[in-house]
């Protein structure tokens, strides 16, 4: 099955049980134009993010803008892990060696 970009944003906007308001506020969008995106309408010209919003809110949804853009790919593992590493990659480097040690920590068991 095949899902839009709105589509995507919708749906995983639902998984985390996010509102429009959460996800507005969590991506620096506004309401209105996250609203836009998800319902698309007939004979109206699409919105076209730009590659700053879209990032963000791939970000927040903890997937890839990759993803969001092409229409026939699927969730799975290896988009969230992606997604998963580039939030990992920004941290500040004391934080992302705390998470390393408590991941290697964690393997010990």
């Amino acid at each position: 099955m095949t899902l839009s970009l709105g589509e995507k944003i919708r749906k995983h906007r639902d998984e985390k049980r996010y509102s429009l308001d959460k996800l507005a506020e969590l991506s620096d969008s506004s309401k209105s134009y996250l609203w836009e995106l998800e319902n698309p309408r007939p004979g109206k010209k699409a919105v076209k993010p730009s590659a700053e919003k879209l990032s963000k809110v791939a970000s927040v949804l903890s997937v890839t803008v990759e993803y969001l853009l092409d229409d026939s790919a699927q969730p799975d593992e290896r988009i969230f892990k992606e997604a998963f590493y580039r939030k990992f990659s920004k941290l500040d480097p004391q934080d992302q060696k705390r998470i390393e040690e408590m991941i290697e920590s964690w393997g010990k068991k």
